[in-house]
């Protein structure tokens, strides 16, 4: 590098969010390049399928909450599923304005199938870390989870 061109002494490739960021960006990028391969689907379609196939009937702003998705993101999401016929809708019985959603049996399906190409997909990344890597790697997001989750309280 440069010393020209260094702005401070602040240095980027050792900040925790930019790494963190970096990472799950280069391991969702390939995770996503094999379902949208083999489904055709969005990481959005990916992330609300996956949340619904996991946590069971949700709202949409659940699917935001639990996913970290923005509501247009699932609100497009949870059309295109629902045009597959993978989602249904049902609406609140007290409150109309809120609408509860959940797999079909071609969503369950769809998501059972998935799940093994993400368990492959763990596999591969269990392969490229080594098993005490992914462990020390797990044991530090946990770390970081909970560190934030105490923050929010």
């Amino acid at each position: 590098m440069d010393p020209k061109n260094v702005i401070s002494d602040f240095d980027l490739e050792r900040f925790l969010p930019f790494r963190l960021n970096r990472a799950a960006e280069f391991i969702a990028l390939r995770f996503a390049a094999a379902y949208k391969a083999e489904y055709g689907l969005t990481r959005p379609e990916w992330r609300t399928l996956a949340a619904l196939g996991s946590s069971g009937r949700m709202t949409a702003t659940e699917v935001g909450v639990h996913s970290t998705m923005h509501k247009t993101k699932v609100s497009r999401a949870v059309f295109a599923l629902e045009e597959r016929r993978w989602l249904k809708r049902t609406q609140h019985e007290e409150d109309r304005r809120v609408e509860h959603l959940e797999l079909t049996a071609a969503g369950t399906k769809a998501y059972r199938e998935l799940t093994r190409l993400a368990r492959d997909y763990s596999a591969e990344l269990e392969k490229l870390l080594g098993r005490d890597g992914l462990k020390a790697l797990s044991s530090g997001l946990t770390a970081v989870e909970n560190a934030m989750a105490k923050r929010r309280r």
